[in-house]
């Protein structure tokens, strides 16, 4: 028997799209005033068919906003070595305002070190320990990209986290991390979960605002939901669905995500928009001043 859905929808799809109209127009306007075009360059180490699909939709995307892409396609047998040096010269070549290194990489690349090759400046997906430094103390840098995307709808929703409760069950350097420091920077109160965590309904169930990130298909069910709580689904898992259980969720909460059409879609604009805001810095402006 299906619970009827009481959750008010969280479209990411509709607010991804105003953000893209809004880095489109600067975008153009700042290729009119410097003569170049904003440019993401992307790398992608191996063949993975879901890593190959999510780089040709962030450069189609990135194609409608009026941003150019480099592509750096490097064999699956790259070593850490020879993909640092690809990163590092992206990181020089001054036609080039962000970078995206796709990821997972394969298991022999040490990750973190390539991570680390991107120019701070350049780091418009919030992957380097300079961009998680800066969210951490709350200063101007690039947030992650999908905690960013959060944010974002959490504000076009007017959901007010002063003192609330927000659990974040996930702990990743990209999702989890990040995400609980942005929400403590404004000013929530925070618990980091996983899927270890004993006990973990019991804390679920205390959660004014859950983010879920955890990686696991339908990880948390709705009768560990608190009536009325916000839930975001930042997972993604094979047949099109989150970790949580969405109908059982829906029918507790007050606003959820939809997966997919939630979540997902902030991800590319938050990455679209900080690679015009990077172009933008390294012209010596902002995007205010276009």
């Amino acid at each position: 028997m299906t619970t009827a859905q009481t959750a008010r929808l969280m479209d990411g799809t509709a607010l991804a799209r105003r953000i893209s109209e809004q880095t489109a127009l600067h975008a153009a306007n700042l290729a009119r005033r410097t003569g170049t075009a904003p440019c993401l360059a992307t790398v992608l180490v191996g063949e993975d068919p879901a890593s190959v699909t999510y780089v040709r939709m962030k450069q189609n995307r990135c194609a409608k906003a009026g941003i150019t892409s480099r592509h750096v396609a490097l064999p699956a047998q790259t070593t850490t070595e020879e993909l640092v040096a690809t990163i590092t010269a992206l990181s020089e070549d001054p036609e080039i305002s962000g970078i995206l290194l796709q990821h997972p990489v394969p298991h022999h690349i040490d990750e973190r070190a390539a991570f680390e090759a991107i120019a701070p400046g350049k780091d418009v997906d919030g992957v380097t320990m300079h961009s998680f430094a800066a969210m951490g103390f709350g200063l101007p840098g690039f947030v992650s990209c999908t905690p960013g995307g959060i944010m974002r709808l959490l504000a076009e929703y007017d959901v007010d986290l002063t003192g609330r409760h927000a659990v974040v069950v996930g702990r990743s350097a990209i999702l989890g991390k990040p995400a609980g420091m942005l929400l403590l920077e404004q000013n929530a109160t925070v618990t980091y979960c996983h899927s270890r965590t004993k006990d973990l309904s019991s804390i679920v169930r205390q959660a004014d605002v859950l983010v879920a990130a955890v990686g696991k298909a339908e990880f948390i069910r709705g009768e560990d939901i608190k009536p009325g709580a916000v839930v975001l689904d930042a997972g993604y898992n094979e047949g099109n669905v989150g970790d949580v259980h969405f109908e059982s969720a829906a029918a507790r909460a007050s606003l959820i995500t939809p997966v997919p059409g939630g979540v997902g879609p902030m991800t590319i604009a938050v990455l679209l928009e900080q690679t015009v805001q990077a172009a933008a810095a390294q012209a010596g402006l902002s995007l205010t001043d276009l």
